[in-house]
């Protein structure tokens, strides 16, 4: 008895809540199952490295900001010309992310460049990886503030602690020197060290739209696609179908 009565004040000090919530069921089916200490032991650690982990998931998914729902299992392959062997193949494995590759995905507006973005994303999140979910504009505008603070450089050493950046419609940036600068400083600071992925409307040979100067718009496209697989998606946009 005097054990049971320690026993939940210890469990709260060690902060395993999960066990102080089930020690007790669990025990009453070690008892009835005739299980030794190290079986009991094991279970109830078990049920708190589930709790955690499913928590950690949540907080990653959360910390994202991707858009919700727009998921692997939600895709219309059938009515994309997107293929699910090579979308599936870099969901499953983050060997890529790893090595600090890349992925640009082109296309014309409403085909699903977002949603295969965004659920290959997911995927990376259940496997670990860290990710955050930007409208490049928005980011650029972000980075842009910093910069005029002086605290670019410590607002792209924060970025630099995830390895997966989305940045989603990069072609909506203005082509204004100061936004596209810090994109590019952002590519630069990022080139080898950490992963992005990248939806474009616009062809690599139309980003003389987004950066004002050629040069730096060869610059930036020979980093991005050094390490990187790019995915061209045709079709017409399922938006407008539905409409």
């Amino acid at each position: 008895m005097q054990h049971e009565a320690i026993l939940p004040l210890q469990l709260k000090e060690l902060k395993l809540a999960t066990i102080l919530k089930h020690w007790k069921e669990i025990e009453i089916k070690a008892r009835d199952s005739q299980w030794n200490y190290s079986a009991y032991l094991s279970q109830l650690c078990a049920i708190e490295l589930e709790h955690r982990q499913t928590n950690r998931l949540q907080r990653r998914i959360k910390e994202s900001k991707l858009p919700k729902d727009k998921t692997l299992s939600s895709f219309k392959f059938k009515d994309s010309s997107v293929k699910a062997e090579q979308v599936n193949a870099l969901a499953q494995a983050d060997s890529w992310v790893q090595s600090a590759n890349n992925l640009i995905i082109f296309g014309p507006s409403g085909v699903g460049k977002t949603h295969v973005a965004s659920a290959i994303a997911y995927r990376q999140i259940e496997l670990g990886v860290r990710t955050k979910f930007y409208l490049t504009s928005h980011l650029v505008q972000e980075l842009q503030a910093a910069k005029a603070q002086f605290r670019l450089q410590h607002e792209l050493n924060k970025l630099d602690k995830i390895p997966l950046l989305v940045l989603d419609d990069i072609g909506y940036i203005k082509k204004d020197e100061a936004e596209t600068s810090v994109l590019f400083e952002l590519i630069c600071q990022r080139y080898e060290t950490g992963s992005l992925i990248i939806t474009a409307n616009q062809p690599f040979s139309e980003w003389d739209k987004i950066f004002p100067d050629n040069m730096m718009a060869v610059a930036a496209i020979d980093r991005l696609i050094h390490h990187a697989t790019v995915i061209n998606i045709e079709g017409e946009s399922y938006r407008m179908k539905n409409k």
